[in-house]
């Protein structure tokens, strides 16, 4: 990584909730944040829930979002790679952004090294104990039976369904998803915790909490939370070998 290059992570942006008009509002935020990192990003990291619902018809695919998907197609096209990990609100991402956009998709957590220093970076979902009726609903959703069965259903119908399941999904877990459970009831720090007993990371960033967290798992490594666009406008920077989390002022 070049030394006046930066490495950007930002997590669930949860764009289409909750009114047409806070999401294009939000949206123009995360146009302007991305417009500011490609002036010295030498990647830039999406780590899950970008969209609130996400599914991908052969010929079809949720309407909006044109602000983002044309930023991060120009971003592509200058050179600098942008990283999108798939979070539980939407997985069903195929292969009309990678083709469209010219992101790079991940579907589990990723390891990386840059100035000496090894980090795992995924959404967090499914990860740690605990969770098991989201793991046991997780595995349904990616079978590809599940996807086959409901790319038969009209799209007005589909995504009209899945995104009030996904309202009601974000609804029932918003006051959980903003207190701070304590660093044994964190189900990604215990993961990292348990990681680090058969390998050494410099840092765990994740997403999927809506909550921005550095917390230090030992005298080596530390784990992070990259929050949310909902409540905090949080995001993550790499800057030679030193990881800070920031708050974008909207």
């Amino acid at each position: 990584m070049e030394s006046s290059k930066r490495i950007y992570f930002a997590s669930d942006f949860h764009l289409g909730v909750p009114s047409f008009e806070e999401s294009l509002n939000r949206e123009k935020e995360v146009v302007r944040w991305l417009n500011q990192c490609r002036r010295d990003a030498s990647e830039i990291f999406l780590v899950g829930d970008v969209f609130d619902f996400w599914f991908e018809y052969r010929r079809a695919v949720p309407r909006g979002f044109t602000r983002l998907l044309g930023t991060i197609s120009d971003i592509t096209d200058s050179g600098i790679p942008v990283h999108w990990f798939t979070g539980n609100h939407d997985m069903w991402i195929f292969d009309y952004l990678p083709s469209e956009c010219g992101i790079t998709l991940h579907r589990d957590p990723v390891i990386r090294e840059w100035d000496g220093k090894k980090y795992m970076i995924g959404h967090g979902d499914g990860l740690g104990p605990g969770d098991r009726g989201y793991k046991f609903i997780k595995k349904v959703f990616a079978s590809r039976l599940c996807q086959w069965l409901f790319a038969r259903l009209h799209p007005n119908f589909g995504i009209g369904l899945a995104q009030l399941s996904s309202g009601y999904s974000r609804t029932t877990s918003a006051s959980s998803d903003r207190i701070f459970l304590g660093e044994d009831q964190e189900w990604l720090v215990v993961y990292a915790r348990e990681i680090l007993k058969h390998e050494h990371f410099d840092g765990f960033i994740f997403g999927h909490r809506h909550l921005p967290l550095e917390i230090r798992l030992n005298d080596r490594s530390t784990y992070f939370n990259l929050g949310d666009w909902i409540h905090h406008y949080t995001y993550g920077v790499l800057d030679n070998g030193r990881f800070e989390l920031r708050t974008w002022d909207h």
